[in-house]
This record gives C-alpha cells, sequence and structure tokens, in this order.
C-alpha cells in the first residue's frame, strides 16, 4: 500500500499535470519548473500555441513549417512564452539553417564519418540526469582528429546532438548542463574554421537554437589554445559567460558536477562506451524527425527584426507592430 504521503505528492502531481495542459509526460519536477520559471500553464500554453499556428499560417515567408506542439514550444519556452520572441527565434533558427545549408542540412547519423565522430565519443549526452534534472552535453576535445574529420563532420554532429535533445520536452523545460574535456585538443582544430565562420556559428548557435544553456564546464584547458577559449567566450552573450566555469582538476569539476552523471572514465558508474551507445540508439529514434527539418523553408528573411532595423523616424524597431501578440515581462532565467 503506498504511503499517505506519497498518495498526496501523485496526487498533486496528476493535478499540477493538468493545470498546465502537457501534451507530453514531463516528470514532477519539470511541471513544477515549467510553472514557476517558464510561467506555463494550460491558458497559457494553449492560447500561445493557437497564436502562433496562426501567425505561421498567414505568414507567407514560411513554408512547410512544422506546428506540432513539440516543435513550438521548443521556441515558446526558451523564450517564456513571450510569443513576439518566439516567432523572432523561429525566423532566425530557419534563417540559420539556410545560411549553414552546408553545415546544418542531411543531418543523417549513418554518414560514416559522422557516425564515427560520434562513436569516437567527442560530443553525447549523458543517459544521467545532473542533480538539477537537466541533460548533460559531454564534449571531448582529444576525439577531435582533424586528419580523419572535417569542419562539416564536427557541425553535423554538434546539430544532430542538439536536435535529438531538444525533440525532448522534459529537455526544454530543464535545460541543459555542458561539460568539455578539453586535454589532448590539437591546435589544427582550430584551422578547420575562419575566424568569421567560427564566429558567426556561435553567435547565430545561441540567438537562434532554442536551448536553455544553464551551465558550462571546462576542464583541462591547454594554455596555447587559452585565446581561442577567450575568442570564442567572448562571441556569446553576458548571461551565457557568466555560466562558463574552467575546472583544473577532476575533484574541482565534481564540486559542481555530480560524478553520477559523468561516464565512469571521469568519476561516474556507467562506462563511457555504454553511454555512447546508448545514446546512438536515442539519435536513431530521432533521425527521421531530424531529417524532415530539412522540408522546411524560409522564403525571405524580411520578418526578421535585427538591431539595423530602424522604423520611419529612425529609432530601433522592437517589432511588436509587426508581430502577432503580445510581451510577457522577461526575467534571466
Amino acid at each position: 500500500m503506498p504511503s499517505t504521503a506519497a498518495s498526496g505528492k501523485a496526487e498533486a502531481a496528476a493535478a499540477l499535470g493538468a493545470a498546465l495542459g502537457t501534451t507530453a509526460e514531463l516528470s514532477d519536477r519539470a511541471l513544477a519548473v515549467a510553472k514557476a520559471e517558464l510561467r506555463e500553464d494550460r491558458s497559457t500554453r494553449e492560447q500561445a500555441l493557437q497564436q502562433f499556428r496562426d501567425w505561421i499560417a498567414k505568414n507567407q515567408d514560411l513554408q512547410n513549417c512544422r506546428t506540432d506542439a513539440s516543435f513550438l514550444l521548443r521556441f515558446l519556452r526558451v523564450k517564456k512564452f513571450s510569443l513576439p520572441m518566439a516567432q523572432q527565434t523561429l525566423l532566425k533558427y530557419l534563417n540559420m539553417r539556410q545560411t549553414f545549408e552546408h553545415l546544418i542540412f542531411d543531418l543523417d547519423p549513418s554518414i560514416p564519418s559522422v557516425d564515427a565522430l560520434i562513436t569516437s565519443g567527442y560530443l553525447f549526452a549523458s543517459p544521467i540526469r545532473d542533480a538539477k534534472g537537466r541533460r548533460v552535453i559531454i564534449a571531448l576535445g582529444g576525439k577531435m582528429d582533424p586528419s580523419r574529420f572535417t569542419n562539416v563532420d564536427m557541425a553535423k554532429v554538434h546539430c544532430i546532438t542538439y536536435e535529438t535533445l531538444m525533440d525532448d520536452e522534459e529537455n526544454q523545460v530543464m535545460g541543459f548542463t555542458h561539460f568539455a574535456d578539453l586535454e589532448g585538443l590539437s591546435p589544427s582544430c582550430v584551422t578547420m574554421w575562419s575566424p568569421t565562420e567560427f564566429a558567426h556559428c556561435l553567435r547565430w548557435g545561441e540567438q537562434s537554437l532554442p536551448m536553455r544553456h544553464k551551465e558550462v564546464h571546462f576542464l583541462n584547458l591547454p594554455t596555447p589554445l587559452k585565446y581561442v577559449y577567450d575568442f570564442a567566450r567572448n562571441r556569446f552573450s553576458q548571461k551565457i559567460r557568466s555560466r562558463f566555469l574552467i575546472h583544473s582538476t577532476r575533484d574541482a569539476l565534481h564540486k559542481h558536477l555530480d560524478k553520477k552523471c559523468l561516464p565512469r572514465e571521469y568519476g561516474g558508474d556507467m562506462p563511457m562506451a555504454q553511454m555512447i551507445d546508448l545514446w546512438k540508439e536515442e539519435i536513431a529514434s530521432k533521425q527521421k524527425r531530424i531529417m524532415s527539418l530539412d522540408d522546411m523553408k524560409l522564403l525571405s528573411d524580411q520578418g526578421i527584426v535585427t538591431r539595423k532595423t530602424t522604423n520611419p523616424a529612425g529609432s530601433t524597431c522592437t517589432g511588436v507592430s509587426t508581430i502577432t501578440g503580445s510581451f510577457r515581462r522577461l526575467e534571466v532565467d
């Protein structure tokens, strides 16, 4: 027989889930975060989804845009249900995909070089969430061999990883923790990208990918590559930069990131090879949905509001007059 306390907790979770009107089964923790941090409830959710779909249907710049709840909610949640900002992020996301089509289209994990890079352990997500309920994205710089892989392989692996994770509504709510071990990272990796393309990918990625980046941990930063770290860090917003932490030892890392979500090789319980196998299964389960992203088209970028967009009087345009919906007050997440 379940305890009275357990029954009460289950009933409370069920009531909260009903109030939120979720289409996916979220954990108790995610339900609470959605309500407290994203101000997500049934009314807000249903109204925002309907207005988002109506806007997409009327927007002549969009073609074959997905309108399922899971896809649209990734944009609404990252902008805390500010509909105008979610719409702008969708436009920027599609624009980024087309601008970097050679890097982002055809995200097929069965491409031999892409599969080999994933199998090597260069980038994968731990199947074990951290103490805060977030998926942990693990990057091992030493696995990136410039003599075997190209920057296109690298970009596709990153995009496959992010798209797979964003397709999970629990992740949309809880956000992500990043961990990168840079030991063995070859300086040759730097020359795989032009400074301009590298900077654009970083800046556009933050502005256009609907992901809540909560913590970013680095281990074993090589001194000769410190200038690359500084260059990359400065491409991000102050909010993201404030979440960067560099650790000199694993013990220091473990004070901020619990060991259980890391591979056994980094103090956890599950061997890295097993984590990678599970990750490849997860990618395979999402492959068809990820590949179908190529069907979406942005016919014109005229609807994207930038800092250079001005109204006739010369003042900066906020986009309120050109985008349906109303702003909700934003808070730093």
